[in-house]
């Protein structure tokens, strides 16, 4: 029997290998505004949060208001580019089909876009649970813990026994702030030297490299 009654995926990052397109593309649309962003930039500034808590941190950094199209035009760059380049963080398919436990999806990013992404790898079917998205269904977004415990309480779940998968210290935050067992996973395209020690610094329970080590964990 798994310690664990909900496994409760971040999606970017996570589930699809979205963090560097959607970053780079952030990066190109606020440079293209008048605010030179590199992706690095665009990694440690807004990576693992949702465009509401984004629009402050642009503010402060123009000096001024965020110009209206940026949201629409990030969107529209992220979708068209994700119907051709989008992949499954590697492992994750084959880990979503030998595991049996209850899960959902709660992300900073729309549902739509979730859905997409969902439909590209083939899983759409096979991914059984909700998807909770802070774009909708609470005010906080991460690092808050309200995402999680909406998804916990939705689920009729105890959150000490929820397994969240993160891969940004922003929702390692929000895991740990809800009391669920968060494992920090660095299998993405985005993952620069140093990210497993911010993630363990941020609180992780356990840090792994790839969906083999989340496997190991459940298992152990």
């Amino acid at each position: 029997m798994s310690r664990y009654d909900l496994i409760v995926f971040d999606y970017d990052g996570v589930v699809a290998d979205s963090e560097l397109l959607n970053n780079r593309i952030m990066a190109e649309v606020l440079t293209g505004a008048g605010l030179p962003t590199s992706l690095d930039d665009a990694l440690s500034i807004y990576m693992g949060k949702r465009w509401l808590d984004c629009v402050p941190l642009i503010e402060e950094r123009l000096g001024g208001p965020c110009p209206a199209h940026i949201d629409s035009e990030w969107t529209r760059r992220c979708h068209e580019r994700a119907a051709t380049e989008l992949q499954p963080v590697p492992g994750f398919v084959d880990f979503l089909a030998g595991r049996h436990e209850r899960r959902c999806i709660a992300s900073s990013s729309p549902v739509s876009w979730i859905e997409m992404g969902l439909e590209r790898f083939g899983v759409a079917q096979t991914f059984d649970g909700p998807i909770f998205s802070a774009a909708v269904h609470v005010t906080r977004g991460k690092p808050h813990p309200d995402l999680f415990l909406h998804a916990a309480a939705t689920m009729g779940v105890d959150p000490a026994r929820a397994l969240v998968i993160e891969d940004t210290p922003t929702g390692v935050r929000a895991g740990v702030a809800a009391g669920m067992t968060v494992i920090g996973l660095c299998a993405g395209g985005h993952i620069r030297a140093g990210h497993a020690d911010r993630l363990r610094d941020a609180g992780a329970h356990h840090v792994v490299d790839d969906y083999a080590g989340i496997e190991a964990v459940l298992t152990a």
